[in-house]
């Protein structure tokens, strides 16, 4: 009867523990979430939902893009000069997409990029160079942000203390490009410091190319704090605002919204705890039942996939008929099977994430795999392909798994 009373007290114990730890991590206060998404829908610090509520109020043409640059420009059938908006910690264009928005801009429009890392031949094109500016006193580190104009209060400092390091344009093409933001590491002792240009302006055809170092300008956390929103305000100054303006929504670290049912249990508290409460209660049913009933678990045999079977019956339905557009989908929705069934990826959602995860399983880059995918991109939005397209892309398909098998 002790050894019972004992046990009994043991477990209480450990009851009211346990309640304990869940009350305490239920009211604990939520953190920040400081992820560098730019989604234009975020509220967290590196969200730019203020940036473009911003956008909308002061400028009257506004337009989110969705796709790609390629093919939202190839379907763009206005001459009206206008912005293409780019702002992301890093934007990157494929070979092919690069050209077209250069093209673009030459024929009198203005291309806009907010990033921390820009790509070789973009820089190579305008004779730029990046380097990294890092705070030089440990912890207590500083960079202050200024704008050169002189009516934009060029003698103001924007001081900005979130991150460790800055980039920067070591090399400027200084006959064409024209300095519209400096940066300085204010974290020293001294008062004066080194000034560093952070962001350009050039002249290219008739239209103009701006480049910032500094996407964090455009967030949330940036523009609420202090006196900074006159910092994003004069670098929006740049942009006529008469005209169209295009903001780029496909380049983003961050989703613009989740298609799994768990983030929204997992994102809300009582919900969250709830499903926590829920795991917990069904393990503790099945430690204690499972040592009353041990009842044999029948086996059961998966279904078998005639996915690829069915797909190869269709498409060679399709071959006889002549159809090469049905043709080519089928061979895109077959090699999309190969890569879940191959490589364990979903192809439900395509972005930098796909290609980057794609290429450390294969022996590919991620801009080889682009460039695959921007094939099929042009495929799906024509109405009739040609027998050089098909080959193409058969071609394509072939050389990756080739390469990706390592033949």
């Amino acid at each position: 009867m002790k050894i019972r009373k004992t046990n009994i007290v043991y477990i209480i114990i450990g009851i009211l523990t346990f309640a304990l730890i869940l009350y305490l991590e239920y009211n604990k206060k939520e953190e920040l979430n400081w992820f560098p998404s730019y989604v234009a829908q975020h509220k967290i610090p590196y969200g730019t939902k203020v940036f473009n509520d911003i956008l909308k109020q002061k400028f009257t043409k506004t337009t989110p893009i969705t796709v790609p640059p390629f093919q939202f420009l190839e379907s763009k059938d206005t001459e009206e000069e206008s912005t293409y908006l780019f702002i992301n910690n890093s934007v990157s264009f494929q070979k092919a997409e690069l050209e077209a928005l250069l093209d673009w801009t030459a024929k009198g429009n203005t291309l806009f990029i907010a990033s921390s890392n820009f790509e070789k031949e973009l820089l190579d094109t305008l004779h730029l160079e990046t380097k990294s500016l890092f705070g030089d006193e440990g912890l207590a580190h500083e960079f202050q942000h200024r704008l050169v104009n002189p009516q934009l209060n060029s003698k103001i400092k924007y001081q900005f203390k979130k991150s460790y390091s800055t980039m920067y344009f070591s090399q400027l093409d200084t006959l064409n490009t024209v300095v519209i933001g400096e940066v300085s590491n204010g974290s020293g002792s001294n008062s004066v410091f080194e000034t560093y240009p952070n962001s350009v302006q050039q002249q290219f055809g008739a239209g103009k190319i701006i480049l910032t170092a500094f996407p964090i300008a455009f967030t949330n956390y940036f523009i609420l704090k202090d006196n900074n929103r006159n910092y994003t305000a004069g670098m929006l100054s740049y942009i006529d605002e008469e005209k169209p303006i295009y903001i780029d929504a496909y380049y983003k670290s961050g989703k613009k919204f989740y298609t799994s049912p768990m983030y929204i249990f997992l994102n809300t508290k009582e919900l969250k705890w709830a499903y926590y409460m829920i795991i917990i209660g069904a393990l503790v049913y099945v430690l204690f039942e499972g040592k009353r009933k041990q009842r044999a678990v029948p086996i059961v045999k998966p279904l078998q996939n005639q996915t690829l079977a069915f797909t190869r019956t269709i498409a060679e339905m399709y071959y006889e008929k002549g159809d090469r557009k049905a043709i080519a989908q089928h061979k895109i929705s077959y090699f999309l099977e190969y890569i879940r069934s191959h490589f364990y990826l979903n192809t439900s959602e395509i972005n930098e994430d796909f290609f980057e995860n794609l290429a450390a399983r294969t022996h590919h880059e991620p801009h080889e795999i682009k460039d695959l995918f921007l094939i099929f991109s042009s495929i799906k939005h024509k109405e009739f392909i040609t027998d050089a397209a098909l080959i193409q892309l058969n071609t394509a398909i072939e050389n990756f798994k080739a390469k990706a098998h390592g033949k």
